[in-house]
């Protein structure tokens, strides 16, 4: 999808080295409804297209000269005047009519699937802690160890936990709904030294029974009191 270079979609655009840092938002965005966001030349108009044309175009034929006693009425009059009008006009570039050539767009959309609505994700930063897991609502989920100190990207969004290093998906968990539990894929553990299954603790040995005597013992050797 092609945008222009406004701040709250493009962090840095490099005119010599065309090198783009888009806002990480966006970036969430772009991977949840599954496109790649590309942005306009710096300086150069003619890659924007005639997108912003197009506001004066309807100011001056849909609008200029008319009244309107309600906002319902404004909407109405402008959804008829784009379906009768502007969509069957033949377009000054392309020599095709909008209509015509969205119903061959059309072709190549892929369905929502019943996705939610991206205002429902959470879209948050996390560090890595020792015990190799990220903190999320009092719970605990587990990432690679490898990743102890490293801030990841923690997606929560339809009951799943996604986390993100370097964009790549490193860890997916199904969301906990509890409080203070600790949520695991033992994968995360391989390649640790000694690591073969779920972690336990150690028992602590006894002491054994020779340092376990009654002073009174070491009393009478020595000689003395203590």
């Amino acid at each position: 999808m092609l945008i222009d270079n406004a701040k709250a979609l493009v962090e840095h655009h490099d005119a010599v080295t065309r090198e783009v840092s888009f806002n990480a938002r966006l970036h969430t965005f772009a991977r949840y409804w599954g496109f790649t966001p590309r942005a306009c030349a710096p300086y150069r108009a003619r890659t924007k297209g005639k997108d912003e044309r197009g506001v004066g175009y309807i100011k001056k034929n849909a609008i200029a000269g008319r009244r309107f006693e309600s906002w319902a009425e404004f909407e109405a009059h402008l959804d008829r005047w784009t379906r009768e009008v502007a969509d069957q006009r033949e377009h000054g570039t392309t020599g095709v009519k909008p209509a015509e050539r969205f119903a061959d767009e059309a072709k190549a959309l892929r369905p929502l699937a019943g996705r939610a609505p991206f205002g429902q994700l959470r879209d948050l930063v996390r560090k890595v802690q020792a015990d190799c897991a990220i903190d999320l609502d009092t719970n605990s989920y587990s990432v690679p160890w490898h990743l102890i100190g490293e801030s990841v990207q923690v997606v929560v969004l339809a009951g799943r936990v996604i986390i993100r290093h370097a964009g790549q998906v490193i860890a997916n968990h199904p969301q906990c709904r509890g409080r203070r539990q600790r949520i695991v894929d033992r994968a995360h553990f391989v390649g640790v030294t000694g690591f073969d299954g779920p972690v336990r603790k150690e028992a602590i040995e006894a002491a054994p029974a020779a340092l376990l005597r009654p002073l009174a013992e070491y009393e009478a050797v020595v000689g003395g009191g203590w």
